[in-house]
C-alpha cells in the first residue's frame, strides 16, 4: 500500500506551474532531454510487452519512445495540461493526475519504471521512490535521472539565473542539484531499498533556433513560472535574455551544454 505522508502534497502546486505553458513546454523544452531517454532505453534494452510506467511523465515524449518500441506504457505527472498531450501522444497509455508519492498502480506491475528529473521534486522524494519500488516487479529496473554535476555545465548558469527572482524556499529544501553527486544518488537509491547497479551520464545539449524560441522553451519549466509569479515576466526575461548572450552562435541560433546523470538500480 502506498505510504502514509510526513509532508505536504505538491501534485496541485506543481501541476499548476508545470500545466501553465503545457504547449511550449512540449513542443521546444521537453524534447531537450531526448537524448537521455532513448539513452536508458537502450541501456535497459526495453522490449515489445513489457509493461512501463513513468512516474513525472510530463507530456509524454518518454511515453512515446517506449510505446513505439513496443512497451506497453503508463504515466502519472502533476499537470493535467500535460497529461493530455501525453495521452495525444500515446493512446493507448494508461495516464493519471496524482502524486508520486501515491502511485495509483498495483504492487509488482512493472517491467520498468523511470523517474526523469521527478522523484527529487516530490513532497517526500524518499516516499515517492520507495513507491517506484513498489510498482515495480521483482529484480525489475528503476532509473532516476537528475542533473549532472554543476561545475563546468554551461546549463546550470541558466538554472541559477532566476534564483534572485524566486522566493525563499522552505527550509530544508534540497537544491537542483542535490542528487547530482553519484554518492548521494546512490544512498538515495538503497535508502529506498532499490539496489544501485550503474550511475552513467548523458549528454544532452539544449539548442533553439533563436533568443524567443529559448525564452518559451525556458519559460515553459515549472520554476519560471514561479519566478514570474513571484516577481514579473520581464525580470525573468531580463534574466535569461543575460545567461544566454554566451550562448549565441554566429548564426543567430543558441547552443547551451547539459548533462544528466542517470542511476540504473534493480527493485
Amino acid at each position: 500500500m502506498p505510504m502514509e505522508q510526513n509532508k505536504p502534497q505538491t501534485a496541485e502546486s506543481n501541476g499548476r506551474l508545470w500545466g501553465t505553458q503545457a504547449n511550449d513546454w512540449a513542443n521546444i523544452q521537453e524534447g531537450k532531454c531526448r537524448p537521455v531517454y532513448l539513452a536508458v532505453f537502450d541501456r535497459v534494452d526495453i522490449r515489445p510487452g513489457q509493461a512501463y510506467l513513468d512516474a513525472g511523465c510530463g507530456a509524454g515524449m518518454a511515453a512515446q519512445i517506449a510505446s513505439e518500441r513496443g512497451a506497453a506504457t503508463s504515466g502519472l505527472d502533476a499537470a493535467k495540461n500535460l497529461l493530455t498531450i501525453a495521452q495525444t501522444r500515446v493512446p493507448t497509455g494508461d495516464f493519471h493526475a496524482g502524486e508520486l508519492e501515491n502511485l495509483p498502480f498495483s504492487d509488482n506491475a512493472f517491467d520498468l519504471v523511470t523517474g526523469f528529473n521527478s522523484f527529487q521534486y516530490a513532497g517526500n522524494p524518499s516516499a515517492a521512490l520507495t513507491e517506484a519500488k513498489r510498482v515495480a516487479k521483482p529484480g525489475a529496473h528503476v532509473v532516476i535521472m537528475t542533473w549532472g554535476t554543476p561545475e563546468g555545465m554551461e546549463a546550470a548558469e541558466l538554472v541559477s539565473a532566476l534564483k534572485s527572482l524566486l522566493p525563499p524556499p522552505p527550509p530544508g529544501t534540497p537544491g537542483p542539484f542535490a542528487l547530482s553527486d553519484a554518492t548521494a544518488l546512490r544512498t538515495f537509491a538503497s535508502d529506498a531499498d532499490l539496489e544501485p547497479i550503474e550511475v552513467f551520464d548523458v549528454e544532452s545539449n539544449w539548442e533553439y533556433s533563436d533568443k524567443e524560441i529559448a525564452l518559451r522553451g525556458l519559460k515553459s519549466a515549472g520554476v519560471s513560472i514561479r519566478a514570474i509569479e513571484h516577481s514579473s515576466e520581464d525580470a525573468v526575461d531580463a534574466a535569461y535574455s543575460m545567461a544566454l548572450m554566451p550562448f549565441l552562435q554566429s548564426c543567430g541560433t543558441y547552443r547551451i551544454g547539459a548533462s544528466f546523470r542517470c542511476l540504473l538500480t534493480r527493485a
